[in-house]
């Protein structure tokens, strides 16, 4: 089953009649909308000429959402052998739709990743994929992953990422039909286990085509602040260990944002909530992923929708872009995206807050970004410049207001190397270094630009920026509070090693 998205010209012509036939008809209203807080932060880049691996060129922050669920997150009936499969019963959209929405609401890139179950591997590959395809040449403007939310062994779910190429759906049925939990049928709890998932991202490292994988809501679960559930810091270190190049980060900013306005719990975390819609994973300066990243590991966060059913049908989400956005530096190019999101070229937002953000550690005319690591010299003077670069957003956001930002602060934590202790879940060293309100940032342009140096930088740090429309310090335990009044922006870490 070959994709020819993007191979042949004709297929962007499609008539409204065939829109409607496959979205239906308010979702094709809604693809003729404006975009709602901008895909990309800047609209002249040229993506026509191709760009060499690795090569920056055209790169530009393009806004999409790797956590998404279509119509095949259904159910099965297992009193028939083998199971039958019924569609919507968990989400109820069409791919296509998500799509239409995606656009509308600014993404440029988004995936698909449906709920696993019994034999699930063959629905995806005989049912799902065909309509991916079709999506992908009626939404040409997003680019559309094709993958899963794996029920990861030992876990809870997982976006399971996979390349775009022609065996893209022949890839995720061998990994979904050998590894998802849930897949055999009968029931097989020999999956179940953790040395079945460092077996799985094994699998997945060794493949030519390579994969990503990134944990979901990893605190849903969780009792209480630093009580965890299925997911606990032990799994995440050992996933990484396994296959650092595939097994890359977690959620920031789960999904289910709009639970409140439903009267739910943000996040659908009805044990232990988040903070300012963000995982306490992420939220808890000097946190686990401060305890990651101070061993040094490329540990990423990004923010997705979850979306299933939209809060105004009773669910409690938005659509794709409507609330959260997980910005890539990248061409727009299924390959240059993956390797945004695999090296930590990422910042992600809620409400809109901004448009785009860019952290910036440099010396002696040497200088890094998000994901990227600057090497100083103990010889030379080894003060670092901090350079933050944010934009706001140029008219409303998805609920029609003109968020602003209060303040912005620089996060800075010491690499000190791996942890003996594998449960180890905080970094004592990390501290806000310096908080910045509206006096303490100067336009540039388009954009606000703040500057901090690091003095006498005497060993390893990582450096990492968050910003917020509120007065909160830190962000607060979320109550039922509208998720447009709490809103926030975190960047992923630049790191800097003395040499």
């Amino acid at each position: 089953m070959k994709d020819t998205n993007s191979e042949d010209p004709e297929n962007s012509a499609i008539s409204r009649r065939r829109l409607v036939k496959f979205a239906g008809v308010g979702a094709t209203l809604a693809a003729a909308s404006p975009l709602v807080g901008g895909g990309t932060a800047w609209a002249n880049d040229d993506d026509r000429k191709p760009a060499k691996p690795g090569n920056s060129r055209n790169r530009v922050w393009r806004a999409g959402d790797h956590h998404v669920h279509s119509e095949y997150s259904g159910e099965f009936d297992t009193s028939t052998n083998p199971p039958t499969f019924h569609k919507g019963a968990d989400a109820v959209y069409p791919i296509v739709t998500n799509a239409i929405m995606a656009k509308n609401f600014g993404l440029t890139w988004a995936m698909c990743t449906d709920h696993g179950g019994p034999t699930h591997s063959k629905v995806n590959i005989e049912q799902a994929y065909p309509d991916l395809l079709r999506s992908r040449v009626l939404v040409p403007e997003v680019l559309q992953f094709w993958g899963m939310e794996l029920d990861a062994p030992a876990l809870d779910h997982h976006t399971l990422m996979i390349p775009h190429h022609d065996g893209e759906a022949q890839q995720l049925f061998e990994l979904e039909s050998r590894f998802a939990k849930f897949d055999a049928f009968p029931n097989d709890p020999g999956r179940d286990t953790e040395a079945k998932m460092v077996e799985f991202l094994k699998a997945a490292k060794d493949m030519r085509q390579k994969p990503m994988v990134i944990a979901h809501h990893p605190s849903r679960s969780a009792s209480g602040l630093g009580v965890y559930g299925q997911d606990t810091p032990r799994e995440f270190r050992n996933g990484n260990n396994a296959a650092p190049d595939v097994y890359v980060g977690f959620e920031g900013a789960p999904g289910h944002q709009a639970g409140t306005l439903t009267g739910g719990a943000r996040g659908s975390y009805g044990s232990y909530p988040t903070h300012g819609g963000f995982d306490q994973m992420t939220a808890r300066v000097g946190g686990l992923w401060d305890s990651l990243l101070g061993e040094g590991r490329r540990w990423w966060i990004t923010a997705t929708s979850d979306s299933h059913v939209h809060w105004t049908r009773g669910g409690s989400d938005f659509w794709p872009g409507e609330y959260s956005k997980t910005y890539v530096l990248a061409r727009q190019d299924y390959a240059d995206i993956m390797d945004g999101l695999r090296n930590g070229r990422v910042w992600v937002g809620t409400g809109d807050l901004i448009s785009s953000l860019d952290v910036t550690a440099s010396n002696h005319g040497n200088d890094a970004a998000m994901g990227e690591t600057l090497t100083v010299s103990r010889r030379n003077r080894t003060d670092v410049e901090i350079e933050i670069k944010f934009r706001p957003l140029e008219g409303k956001n998805a609920n029609g207001d003109r968020p602003e930002v209060q303040r912005v602060d620089l996060i800075v934590g010491q690499v000190t190397g791996p942890s003996a202790n594998l449960d180890a879940d905080t970094n004592p060293t990390t501290k806000v270094v310096a908080r910045f309100g509206p006096r303490d940032w100067r336009k540039q342009g388009k954009d606000y630009v703040i500057r901090y140096t690091l003095r006498n930088v005497e060993g390893d740090l990582y450096a990492r920026v968050r910003g917020t429309s509120t007065d909160e310090a830190e962000p607060l335990a979320d109550g039922k509070e509208s998720p447009w009044d709490d809103l926030w922006f975190y960047s992923n870490p630049v790191f800097v090693q003395v040499r």
